[in-house]
């Protein structure tokens, strides 16, 4: 955003399996590095909008059929997931007894299942889909009758620069939480996903039900975004279609030429500019 002095946390150990197997490192890395960096700002004399990306998992999850809004309660099964609902209670704290008094503004920004180029993570469905796609592997899924809110990576982040800006503009009114996820015709299993995109990449993806006992992960999780459609005008631009392909052909990409992977992220970025414009 242009002109406006914004600060977006870079703290996060964000695989769920990884937080079964190192407890401590998720709590310590989620929830203080949190307290750490939002206590340091709090001493600063320049920023004035700071933006802190937690996740979907932070609520208390009920399983419910309906979207979680904004005012619904924290919580978490996993390490993972509790974390992201404490650095929510964190944000809320610091916003109330810190940053109001020195005129900076915070707000806490929470999305669905996000997927684009560029993901290379270790564990992560779509990642791990694309390797196996390359090397004409065998994927196996964990899960494959969990569903999720799938979205391009370009839909929450358009959503926390328009929020960054209303921030800017009236920070009292904007500095609360928000939810930026997909509508629910983006809302499919697993199992769907991993067809969809096997399909558009044109391989012959072997695909197998991972058979050892799974940590628990939650089976249905979805946003309501009345919030920041109403408040802040914000609407996701891609459809599904165009969000799984415009993920696969990243990665196309990066196998024909992985030199050329800044322009093809830049044109993804100016096609859906024009998108937002419309």
């Amino acid at each position: 955003v242009t002109g406006v002095q914004t600060c977006a946390l870079p703290i996060s150990q964000p695989l769920v399996r990884k937080s079964y197997a190192n407890p401590v490192e998720t709590f310590e890395t989620n929830i203080m590095g949190t307290v750490n960096l939002l206590d340091a700002i709090r001493f600063s004399e320049s920023i004035r909008v700071v933006v802190n990306i937690t996740s979907d998992k932070c609520y208390d999850n009920k399983e419910w059929s309906w979207g979680y809004r904004e005012i619904d309660s924290m919580g978490g099964y996993d390490p993972y997931s509790c974390s992201k609902g404490c650095s929510e209670l964190i944000t809320n704290s610091f916003r109330q007894s810190y940053f109001k008094e020195k005129n900076i503004h915070l707000a806490s920004v929470r999305a669905g299942n996000v997927i684009g180029g560029g993901d290379w993570a270790e564990d992560r469905l779509v990642p791990d889909i694309i390797k196996s796609l390359i090397k004409s592997e065998i994927v196996s899924i964990r899960s494959p009758f969990a569903i999720r809110p799938w979205q391009h990576v370009l839909e929450p982040l358009n959503g926390y620069m328009m929020l960054a800006r209303a921030m800017w503009q009236n920070g009292e009114k904007y500095s609360e939480a928000w939810n930026f996820g997909p509508d629910d015709d983006h809302v499919i299993t697993v199992g769907e996903l991993t067809n969809n995109l096997t399909k558009l990449w044109m391989g012959n993806l072997k695909i197998k039900k991972d058979s050892k006992k799974q940590p628990h992960e939650a089976t249905l999780l979805k946003l309501d975004c009345s919030k920041a459609k109403i408040n802040l005008g914000w609407y996701p631009k891609l459809n599904l279609a165009d969000t799984l392909m415009w993920t696969v052909d990243w990665y196309k990409e990066f196998v024909e030429n992985s030199d050329a992977m800044k322009a093809v992220t830049l044109k993804q970025i100016e096609t859906y500019e024009k998108l937002r414009r419309n």
